[in-house]
């Protein structure tokens, strides 16, 4: 009779650890999907709070034409205008002569590079730096040594993009730095954080080739205008993840 009550008290008390175990199992995922559900309710949260405050802009604005390998486009001949010996998209050519002013108040070596390029430039550009890569004169190969064409072609496309694949296209893109060293300047980022008071985003920021396909420049500015590049530079947005917000 006592083995009978022992093994019943034994398992009863085993049904007893199953059925907390089974509780305890049940809060805990219970707890997993509401903080699951917790992490996707903030992030949809700040998606629409991000949508809600977006410039009234749409895709098809002349200032946020996208032009890259994904998206080339033909000749566009902008009307042109001339800001210390550099052409520019006369549309912006004040902001421009603002940006150069304010950027030489921290360097006074801080001049334009760049500006407009034609396709037919552009394209004379690109098969030249394409020979001296593969004569080992180029910047990245800089050897001496020979090497082949595709291998060039990599190279090049590291710091330069074929013809109706750069944005210097489109008159709204202008290089500038108080050097002309590629990503040496030591006033870049006090250069780029005054770009968006005049429309102008740093193009190809650090830790965003995998959304433009270019990496990290700190001499090539874009025009965008006031409110997007305010908007793209709160976000941390490049060009191509802001036309995604934005209606056709």
């Amino acid at each position: 009779m006592k083995r009978r009550i022992t093994f019943s008290l034994i398992v009863l008390v085993l049904l007893i650890i199953g059925a907390l175990g089974f509780i305890l199992i049940t809060n805990d995922k219970s707890n997993s999907t509401n903080e699951s559900a917790k992490k996707t309710s903030i992030s949809s949260s700040k998606e629409v709070a991000k949508k809600k405050d977006l410039p009234d802009a749409k895709q098809s604005d002349w200032d946020l034409v996208l032009v890259s390998r994904k998206s080339p486009k033909d000749e566009m001949n902008p009307t042109l205008a001339t800001v210390n010996g550099i052409q520019v998209d006369q549309r912006i050519a004040s902001e421009v002569q603002q940006f150069l002013a304010a950027a030489q108040q921290i360097s006074p070596a801080e001049h334009l590079i760049s500006g407009y390029r034609s396709v037919s430039y552009q394209e004379g550009l690109y098969q030249s730096y394409v020979q001296a890569e593969m004569n080992g004169q180029g910047t990245v190969n800089s050897s001496g040594n020979p090497i082949s064409e595709e291998e060039a072609i990599k190279n090049v496309q590291t710091y330069s993009q074929p013809p109706r694949s750069s944005e210097h296209q489109t008159g709204l893109a202008i290089d500038m730095s108080n050097i002309d060293s590629l990503n040496e300047s030591q006033y870049a980022k006090q250069v780029a954080a005054i770009a968006p008071k005049y429309g102008f985003v740093l193009r190809f920021p650090e830790g965003k080739k995998a959304e433009t396909g270019i990496g990290y420049e700190d001499w090539h500015f874009r025009y965008v205008g006031l409110e997007n590049a305010k908007y793209m530079t709160e976000h941390n947005l490049t060009l191509e993840e802001y036309l995604k917000l934005l209606p056709a």
